[in-house]
């Protein structure tokens, strides 16, 4: 017999360790960074769900948020070193690219450029 989840484990998120977060980029087709209680990384998560992709949430708090900002930083080539390029949560990764924060996400989708992108990174399948 199968274990029921109770409603706060659903949709599972995750907070492990920063050494998986090129290896969850990487391997999903969808990777939202989002720090915990951010009304923006909720609109994302929200519209995302709504066309019914189902991302990969990465929760960021206020003890990870330094390391986990210097890891997206190397992913996306930014380097440690240029303040200016940080990434901000929410941070949309779609393919193993970062695609953006929510106003790339919202203006995407008001153009109906969002929907061809997901398919491409086969997060949606219709």
């Amino acid at each position: 017999m199968q274990q029921a989840l109770s409603y706060t484990n659903w949709p599972p998120t995750t907070t492990s360790s920063v050494v998986e977060v090129p290896k969850l980029v990487a391997e999903n087709a969808v990777v939202v960074f989002a720090r915990s209680g951010c009304c923006m990384c909720h609109v994302v998560k929200l519209l995302l769900h709504g066309h019914g992709v189902n991302p990969t949430i990465f929760d960021v708090d206020e003890q990870n948020e330094a390391t986990v900002t210097g890891e997206l930083s190397k992913i996306i080539g930014t380097g440690e070193a240029n303040t200016s390029c940080m990434p901000q949560f929410p941070a949309v990764f779609v393919g193993g690219k970062l695609f953006g924060g929510l106003e790339e996400i919202m203006a995407a989708h008001i153009s109906g450029e969002l929907v061809p992108v997901l398919r491409k990174a086969r997060a949606l399948w219709l």
